[in-house]
């Protein structure tokens, strides 16, 4: 019996599925789903109560009765905590602040096209505006202490983060006004971080002693944030559709519509303007910090020269003659062939081509070298009077009377000089010593009487004070030095 053995042919049906199809449909599906999850987790119009947001923002912008108060309040509060250099006051005033309410109904205003809406805005807007101004005024003219304090001087200088800040609080605020059940943590907390309120109090401060630079620059920062959280606030209820205002008249809807286009188109300009402005500045900071890093700071001295990198001062003029300015101390001057070597890599970076690299260096003084020989003319002679204990000793007293001697000494001619030098607004210098005890030791404090030139804006003064009293505790090596500003005759 004969067997055949074969292989067994299978025929192929045309239901055998293809696996690249396969393949293309797993990856749809895996779209569609990425979708469909991004779209859940970002939509805001399904839980948008649109009705109940636009009665919420016009119930606030009227400001009457119990809100003009409350404004008040909180205008004095926050002028305290400025006063007082006090970060929990200025945040109690900010919450308790309904500055924000007018803003929110300009924006809203603008995007239904609702004209009444937005005149209301506007006039409540100017009136809190005003009235919280001349509180700050009031306050910072009749109150006995107006010290220059660090809060008080962060709303005068306004960059790019204020910008972002003020967009991105403005997001937050409308988003949470929309939630069906108001999210009142989001308020309280865009209430704080766009801080409206300093700034209108350190414009009250600028106008009470006469500073317009801290007035202009505060009133900047404030309308920076009004502009953003406004535009914020536009840009929502357009994307969550909020019906427009409808006229009976087509002629006046047509209007309304053409200027709260142009009102529109007139915040966008100025607030895209501010940031690009304010994006510059930004990279120019940093851009020249890297330059400092990575060509100054390591920069190795020979002798006993130091950069000191915390005295370096960046002044951004909207990319034309802006300035760098170094400050280094020792007895070793920077050569010239390294500074011009500095201003090369400046103009070979477009963004700081056009900087103007300034050097400030001071010397040691005479009784500091002096200190420094007898030391070493000590240090070498030592071994010889090794077994001559009296003279060592009364060589190690006369050390000590002359590096009291050496340190006490001030330079006065050399230190003017280089005053003179580093800051041109300075009129006049004046030094002398006080005693002063306080009933346990006396101790003597060298004071350093300044006078600036009456043409000198104040918040420049201000900065060239505290670099120079730094300089001089640095440059003469003793930290009970004081500076006391003189007013000019």
């Amino acid at each position: 019996m004969e067997e055949k053995f074969g292989q067994d042919n299978v025929t192929p049906t045309d239901n055998t599925p293809d696996s690249g199809d396969e393949v293309k449909k797993d990856f749809q599906g895996l779209l569609g789903s990425i979708k469909k999850f991004l779209s859940e987790l970002l939509d805001i119009r399904t839980n948008t109560d649109q009705d109940a947001t636009k009665e919420a923002i016009i119930a606030d912008i009227p400001f009457k009765g119990h809100t003009s108060w409350i404004l008040i309040c909180s205008i004095f509060i926050a002028s305290i905590g400025l006063n007082a250099n006090s970060t929990a006051v200025v945040i109690g005033a900010m919450l308790i602040s309904p500055l924000m309410g007018p803003i929110l109904g300009i924006g809203m205003s603008v995007g239904i096209n609702d004209i009444d809406t937005l005149k209301r805005s506007l006039k409540n807007f100017g009136v809190m505006v005003v009235l919280s101004v001349l509180t700050a005024f009031l306050f910072f003219k009749f109150f006995p202490l107006r010290d220059e304090s660090s809060e008080l001087l962060a709303r005068t200088a306004p960059d790019i983060r204020d910008v972002l800040i003020a967009f991105f609080g403005g997001l937050a605020l409308v988003i949470a006004r929309a939630k069906k059940g108001t999210i009142a943590s989001v308020i309280f907390g865009v209430a704080i971080a766009t801080a409206l309120m300093p700034p209108l109090c350190t414009v009250g401060f600028g106008l009470a002693i006469g500073n317009l630079d801290y007035a202009s620059g505060a009133m900047y920062l404030f309308t920076i944030n009004t502009i953003f959280i406004a535009l914020a606030t536009f840009l929502v209820i357009k994307l969550l559709r909020f019906p427009m205002v409808r006229y009976v008249n087509s002629k006046r809807r047509r209007l309304i519509a053409r200027l709260a286009s142009v009102l529109a188109i007139a915040v966008m300009i100025p607030a895209g303007i501010t940031f690009w402005n304010a994006l510059q500045e930004s990279l120019f900071r940093k851009q020249a910090n890297i330059f400092i890093d990575e060509n100054v700071a390591p920069y190795q001295f020979s002798g006993q020269g130091r950069f000191l990198e915390d005295f370096t001062d960046l002044e951004y003029n909207n990319g034309e003659n802006s300035v760098i300015e170094l400050v280094f101390m020792g007895n070793e001057a920077i050569p010239d062939n390294i500074i011009a070597t500095w201003r090369t890599q400046l103009e070979d970076n477009p963004r700081l081509k056009d900087t103007d690299l300034q050097i400030i260096q001071g010397g040691q003084s005479e009784e500091i070298n002096q200190l420094k020989y007898i030391n070493e003319l000590y240090e070498t002679q030592k071994n010889q009077l090794s077994n001559k204990d009296e003279k060592i000793a009364f060589l190690e007293g006369e050390l000590s009377r002359l590096s009291k001697s050496a340190v006490g000494q001030i330079p006065f001619k050399e230190i003017s000089m280089e005053a003179k030098t580093n800051y041109e607004n300075l009129a006049r210098l004046g030094y002398s010593y006080l005693i002063a005890t306080n009933f346990e030791k006396t101790d003597t404090i060298p004071i350093f009487e300044i006078t600036w030139k009456k043409e000198a804006k104040r918040n420049e003064t201000v900065k060239d004070g505290q670099k120079l009293l730094e300089w001089l505790k640095l440059r003469l090596n003793n930290n009970k030095i004081q500076v006391k500003e003189v007013v000019a005759d």
